[in-house]
C-alpha cells in the first residue's frame, strides 16, 4: 500500500499463519535457544506444558505479515521503534495466526513533508481467539520524487 491509502481508524487483517514445530524450533535454536522453545521433552514438563514459541519470533511472523497485507510496494523505510510490545498468551505448535493492523495516525512529518508517519497497533491472534502480541509501532514513509521502487 502507499502511505496516501492509509487513514487514522482503517483496519487490515491478514492470516493465517500456521506455524509448525520445526519452525519454531528452528527459529529459537538460532536466535532464542531457551529450553521451553527447543527442548520438546523438558517443555512438555514446564510451565506451558509444551514448547512455545519465542516472542521474537511471534513478532517475526506479524512483522512479515504486515509486509504481506501493507508494507510490499509502499514507500516504507525505516521504523524509530515501538512504543511497547506484550505477548499475552503463548504461541505453540500448529497454531494458526491471525493479525489484525488498527492505524491510529497518519500524517505528514511537520519538519520534513516529505516524510509520512504511521502509527499503528499490530495485534496477533490464535485460533481461538486469543491474542498472543500486541504491540504498537511507528513506520515512517520516504514521500519524497525519489521514493523506492
Amino acid at each position: 500500500m502507499r502511505f496516501s491509502e492509509f487513514s487514522a481508524g482503517q483496519v487490515l487483517k491478514a492470516g493465517p499463519y500456521g506455524l509448525s514445530e520445526q519452525e519454531l524450533v528452528q527459529f529459537a535454536t538460532a536466535y532464542d535457544p531457551q529450553w521451553f522453545h527447543t527442548e520438546k521433552q523438558n517443555a512438555e514438563l514446564g510451565p506451558f506444558a509444551g514448547l512455545i514459541a519465542s516472542g521474537w519470533h511471534t513478532c517475526a511472523i506479524a512483522m512479515r505479515m504486515v509486509v504481506g497485507v501493507a508494507l510490499a510496494g509502499s514507500e516504507s523505510f525505516a521504523s524509530p521503534g515501538l512504543s511497547y510490545v506484550k505477548w499475552p498468551n503463548p504461541v505453540r505448535v500448529n497454531d494458526q495466526l491471525f493479525l489484525t493492523i488498527q492505524v491510529l495516525e497518519a500524517r505528514r512529518s511537520s519538519k520534513r513533508p516529505d516524510l509520512g508517519v504511521l502509527r499503528w497497533r499490530w495485534q496477533l491472534f490464535n485460533q481461538e481467539q486469543l491474542e498472543v502480541l500486541d504491540l504498537e509501532a511507528t513506520s515512517l514513509f520516504d514521500l519524497s520524487q525519489k521514493a523506492n521502487p
